[in-house]
């Protein structure tokens, strides 16, 4: 059986696990024979967000929002441009290196890449195990039956530790990423995608386990997803990021029954309608996805009218909504009469009376 490892850092139950503020993370843009500096990709540009002890919260948006950078910059695997991170009531980017290494046994990630992410030149016991092996918490027989019990708790048998990870499906891979995860007991795990490069029947198996660990270990995720209808059913709170930004935030139930942001209302229009019969009316994005690169040179919107959407109506009834209107992406106002719920405006009546 896994041992309880102590908590590096304690609990602390009465604020938060972990509480992201106005995170920043920006990547310069190089140009000429001397590289200089000519802008910066705002991948991250003021990110705000916390996380309750054994909560999911949910990161939606369109391939290169920023969701996957939000991830790796917590975890300080990408460097934070500026902001704060605060893990269970210790600041994560003030950590020096032993402070950090003592944090990394509470915050761990899931990859997307179920493949890419495996050493194909380690067996799957050297993979699970080299974690707990360099954090000092198991060595020899000890070392060998904590790998072995991981693996069963993932649904894979002991035997397969001696293996390769080419040996093994997809599914099977991450079930090996999630055993390496939870080595070290953390409180937190980043999933970025972890079921996105999976087959259907595979990404319910994988759901399931991420959630039956949850219950017996009290973890809290950050779960990275574009799949808004895997989100629906795995996640308590749901953030909505948009070109670097978080757009809409609020529960699961606030979120589907009353979307707020146009761009919101898009991505819940693309989901699939299971029932044919059931006509569902569809919100399409035009234009083409606008550049993370700063954008000084650019005419503002007047204050007021920054979330306003420019749409048009088809001869069908198709709502299309031109990207360019959403650029801009004011401070999170909460809705009145809706306590939680969260929507990018600098008007929020007239939001509410924006349709559709």
């Amino acid at each position: 059986m896994i041992q309880p490892i102590e908590d590096a850092s304690g609990d602390k139950k009465d604020q938060p696990l972990l509480k992201v503020d106005d995170l920043r993370t920006h990547f310069p843009v190089k140009a000429g024979l001397l590289q200089k500096t000519i802008g910066y990709v705002k991948a991250v540009d003021g990110v705000s967000f916390e996380v309750g002890h054994g909560e999911t919260l949910g990161l939606v948006g369109e391939s290169g929002c920023g969701k996957t950078t939000v991830g790796r910059t917590i975890l300080r695997l990408i460097p934070a441009t500026t902001g704060s991170v605060n893990f269970n009531g210790t600041d994560v980017f003030a950590a020096d290196r032993q402070e950090m290494r003592k944090l990394r046994r509470g915050m761990q990630i899931i990859f997307q890449d179920p493949v890419g992410s495996l050493n194909p030149r380690m067996t799957i016991g050297r993979i699970i195990g080299e974690p707990i092996q360099v954090h000092g918490l198991a060595q020899g027989p000890e070392l060998h039956d904590r790998v072995a019990d991981l693996l069963k708790r993932v649904g894979l048998s002991p035997d397969y530790a001696t293996r390769y990870p080419h040996e093994f499906s997809g599914g099977q891979r991450q079930r090996i990423g999630i055993a390496r995860a939870l080595g070290l007991q953390p409180k937190f795990i980043v999933c970025d995608e972890p079921v996105s490069a999976l087959d259907v029947s595979i990404q319910s198996q994988i759901l399931n386990l991420l959630n039956d660990l949850q219950d017996e270990f009290g973890l809290a995720y950050l779960f990275i997803a574009h799949n808004l209808a895997v989100v629906e059913h795995f996640c308590d709170r749901i953030a909505v990021m948009y070109l670097g930004r978080i757009v809409e935030l609020g529960s699961r139930e606030q979120l589907y029954r009353n979307p707020l942001h146009p761009y919101t209302k898009a991505l819940l229009s693309a989901v699939p309608e299971p029932r044919p019969e059931r006509e569902k009316k569809r919100i399409m994005l035009t234009g083409d996805v606008p550049s993370p690169i700063e954008y000084n040179d650019r005419p503002r919107v007047p204050t007021g009218d920054a979330m306003m959407a420019q749409m048009e109506t088809g001869a069908d009834g198709t709502v299309y909504i031109d990207r360019a209107s959403l650029i801009d992406r004011p401070d999170l106002v909460e809705a009145p009469n809706d306590r939680g719920h969260f929507v990018s405006c600098n008007d929020i009546n007239a939001v509410l009376q924006q349709t559709p």
